[in-house]
């Protein structure tokens, strides 16, 4: 009998409800409502519309059934770091604020100055960036701002939007360990960082492994959706823990970039590494499913070429994502090479001035058309790729191959050919749908329709296609790697 099953995968740029159907081992997906996630700015900073994503959740759930498809559960994934505060009667405490609001700059130093960076690290394995929610808790404490003096409870996104659809509270594992709050040995939040920091402990509940189902939908939400009494289960809330549980691998030698707005690249491995060459990468250990860990990195990713579309669209130039990608194609190669993860590139506006002024900084050819900005913001963001693969396989101790890269980035067929050859490894692409895929298949494995993790990779692989890249052209990849590697070298920015 077919199983059917909700994701509700909300991104940083848009959010949709994918409904999969589980029969006979095969896995078919159907997007049944579609929503921009834009952020709002008020005068106190840049936050979610949180209020709007809880609307179209509520939509997409009605659409999904309208046709009389009775649905097994839902689950929900979203980026990781962000969170909302309830007071003692769970109702929500101020609007969520987005990762890229500035009240977080300058905190990592205000953070070290309350607790040594190597502590810090020993007790949460977390790579250190400024959009922590470590250090957006900091800031608060810093502003004293009130509504601390009032929270009752921390939630992180899916958290809140979990507890909205079925009243139940949780802190769920693998979204839990994006905040820089919690001990991957114990498994717990860390009190030590917590209380050196002067967060409020008490705000921090339990934590909740994937594939538990934890209720059904309230009655006014399953009246006013259709639903009706629909399990709702626990995936990898995070979006790149689901991305990862849909990866097509065969063997666990693998390497994987979950490609969007952000990179995220890593490997799956049974033991967070917390030495200090994890430190001085700059590393992150994220929690996966089935006792699993990310030890990855993140990569500032499209999010650049995202920047240039919306700024050219503001001068009035339009381009598609497939025209930009044939500008890349058509222009010099290695005209220039910048360091995607330098902090000039992560708050919004020009990016195609700031990347030329990066390029004028360090003494390099500035691009001018708009096909070699997007060819330099493209050739460096496979050298970084190469730089973290290469870090990865010496924390891990493995040689890591194939690279896997999953997510939406993976239609940029131009960036996964630079993939391989800048790395020279054989890259294998898809699914473009894998947070969605590995969403439903938690929810499959928490309700006992699948038995395991190896399970459930075999039914993507029986279900959707994948396309090989082998290395091609190498020629002007490794000078091109050097002078990324004197970048990095000459101005600390690893």
């Amino acid at each position: 009998m077919d199983q059917n099953y909700l994701a509700i995968d909300l991104g940083a740029e848009s959010g949709r409800t994918m409904l999969g159907t589980l029969d006979s081992g095969k896995l078919t997906l159907t997007e049944t409502h579609r929503f921009p996630n834009r952020p709002v700015r008020l005068p106190d900073g840049l936050h979610w519309n949180v209020l709007r994503l809880w609307a179209e959740i509520k939509a997409g759930i009605a659409n999904t059934v309208e046709s009389g498809i009775k649905l097994s559960s839902l689950g929900v994934d979203t980026w990781g770091v962000d969170f909302a505060l309830l007071d003692q009667n769970g109702a929500l405490l101020g609007n969520p604020f987005h990762y890229r609001d500035a009240r977080t700059d300058g905190m990592l130093e205000d953070a070290f100055r309350h607790i040594p960076k190597e502590e810090i690290f020993a007790n949460t394995g977390i790579q250190f960036l400024q959009f922590n929610t470590l250090y957006q808790l900091l800031a608060m404490v810093r502003e004293k701002s009130p509504i601390l003096d009032i929270a009752q409870t921390f939630v992180t996104i899916p958290d809140l939007l979990n507890y909205w659809l079925c009243g139940e509270i949780t802190n769920e594992f693998t979204n839990a360990t994006t905040t820089q709050c919690l001990d991957p040995i114990k498994r717990n939040w860390s009190q030590p960082v917590l209380e050196a920091m002067g967060i409020p402990t008490h705000l921090f509940g339990p934590v909740t492994t994937p594939g538990t189902s934890i209720g059904t939908l309230l009655p006014d939400i399953a009246e006013e959706t259709g639903a009706g009494d629909v399990q709702v289960v626990l995936p990898a809330c995070h979006d790149t823990g689901s991305a990862v549980v849909a990866v097509p691998t065969q063997n666990q030698d693998f390497a994987w970039i979950s490609s969007g707005t952000w990179s995220i690249m890593g490997a799956e491995v049974k033991e967070p590494a917390l030495g200090k060459k994890a430190l001085a990468y700059n590393f992150t250990n994220e929690g996966g499913v089935f006792d699993t860990w990310r030890l990855s990195k993140n990569i500032m990713g499209l999010w650049i070429v995202q920047e240039c579309r919306r700024e050219w669209q503001r001068q009035g130039q339009e381009h598609s994502y497939d025209e930009m990608t044939q500008l890349a194609a058509e222009s010099e190669a290695f005209l220039a090479v910048i360091n995607p993860d330098d902090d000039t590139f992560f708050h919004p506006g020009d990016m195609p001035e700031r990347i030329r002024q990066y390029c004028h900084k360090t003494d390099q050819r500035v691009p001018q058309t708009n096909g070699e900005v997007l060819r330099v913001a493209l050739e460096s963001l496979t050298l970084k790729y190469r730089w973290v693969l290469e870090r990865t396989e010496e924390l891990s101790g493995k040689r890591l191959d194939p690279i896997h890269i999953i997510g939406g980035g993976t239609k940029n067929h131009l960036l996964n050919q630079f993939t391989a050859d800048a790395i020279d490894r054989t890259v294998v692409t898809g699914p473009v749908e894998a947070t969605a895929i590995g969403n439903v298949l938690m929810q499959a494995i928490g309700l006992g329709h699948l038995s395991s993790l190896t399970e459930a990779r075999a039914v993507v692989r029986n279900s959707f296609d994948v396309e090989e890249y082998h290395p091609g052209n190498r020629e002007g990849w490794d000078e091109a790697y050097k002078r990324l590697l004197n970048l990095l070298e000459n101005q600390e920015l690893l």
